[in-house]
């Protein structure tokens, strides 16, 4: 099963693609982020990518999205800008029909590593270790989309939220 991980954001979008083998095994596919020009309007980066990710996923064929849920902070403006890009997100997702989970951050850290609290290198390091690869992920919002991704494999006889 393929399964494509999301770490929304507008400015910096992180996504993992990964493989969950029969035998419980988990590989990496692809990853990176996905960029938008702070000079242009909200409606142009949301538009950038929503364009991006439909050609990562007609490239890549996930069966399944996951997206980390928004966890909000004092910053407003921030959280609505991301709630944006999230909605284009899931929207891109089911016009593939895509089976569309979310996680929450906490539950994310948690399927890592045990722990709710964990942190960013600590999860950075449990998705080099479970994905078998070298060096951690680069740059932080592509791990952060991996350790989504995972989550969901971890926790897939519990599913949190199917939307479809």
């Amino acid at each position: 099963m393929r399964i494509l991980g999301i770490d929304p954001g507008v400015g910096i979008l992180g996504f993992g693609v990964i493989d969950a083998i029969n035998s419980g095994k988990l590989k990496l596919i692809d990853g990176g982020v996905i960029r938008t020009d702070s000079d242009k309007s909200d409606s142009d980066r949301l538009a950038t990518i929503y364009d991006e990710l439909h050609e990562i996923i007609k490239f890549q064929k996930p069966q399944i999205m996951v997206v980390e849920k928004l966890f909000f902070s004092q910053n407003v403006t921030t959280a609505m800008s991301v709630s944006q890009a999230r909605g284009v997100v899931l929207l891109c997702g089911k016009q593939h029909k895509l089976k569309l989970y979310e996680y929450t951050p906490l539950q994310i850290k948690q399927a890592l590593t045990g722990y709710g609290h964990a942190d960013k290198k600590q999860i950075q390091e449990m998705v080099r270790v479970i994905l078998g690869l070298k060096d951690v992920p680069k740059p932080d919002d592509c791990a952060d989309a991996l350790a989504a991704a995972i989550c969901h494999t971890m926790n897939s006889n519990r599913k949190i939220e199917n939307r479809n």
